[in-house]
C-alpha cells in the first residue's frame, strides 16, 4: 500500500479530494500507523474470524464516508501478534481508537455501523 507523508491524509492527485485511508498494519509499523492528524481506528482481526468478516465492510464504509477525517488500520493478529499482545487484545475483532497517537477507546466484538460511528464520535 502507498504511504502518505506524515501530517497529511491521502488525496486525489487530480482534484485534491480526500480519499479513504485504509491500510494494512504490522508489528513493525504499528507505532507509526497510529500517528495521524485524524483519529486512527485499528482493527485487530483474523481471516478465520466470522465476526471480523462481518465488521470488515463496515470499516471500509466508514473509511469512505469519513475520507480525510479517519484512518483505518487493519492488523492480522495471526501474522502480527506483538501489537495485539501489547494492548491486551484477548478476543477479535477488537477495535482500538487512537487520537494523537494515544489510545482513546476500545470496542470488542462486531457492532452495527451506527453504534460504531457513534462510538468513534464519542471517543
Amino acid at each position: 500500500m502507498s504511504t502518505v507523508p506524515e501530517g497529511q491524509v491521502p488525496s486525489c492527485a487530480r482534484c485534491g479530494a480526500a480519499l479513504p485511508w485504509l491500510v494494512s498494519g504490522s508489528d513493525a509499523t504499528f507505532t507509526q500507523d497510529v500517528q495521524a492528524d485524524v483519529p486512527v481506528l485499528v482493527d485487530f482481526w483474523a481471516p478465520w474470524c466470522g465476526p471480523c468478516r462481518v465488521i470488515g465492510p463496515v470499516l471500509e464504509d466508514l473509511a469512505r464516508e469519513r475520507a480525510g477525517k479517519l484512518k483505518v488500520v487493519k492488523v492480522n493478529v495471526d501474522e502480527h501478534p506483538r501489537a495485539p499482545g501489547e494492548y491486551g487484545v484477548q478476543g477479535i475483532p477488537t477495535l482500538l481508537l487512537f487520537r494523537g497517537g494515544k489510545l482513546a477507546g476500545r470496542q470488542v466484538g462486531a457492532v452495527p455501523k451506527a453504534t460504531l460511528s457513534s462510538w468513534i464520535d464519542t471517543h
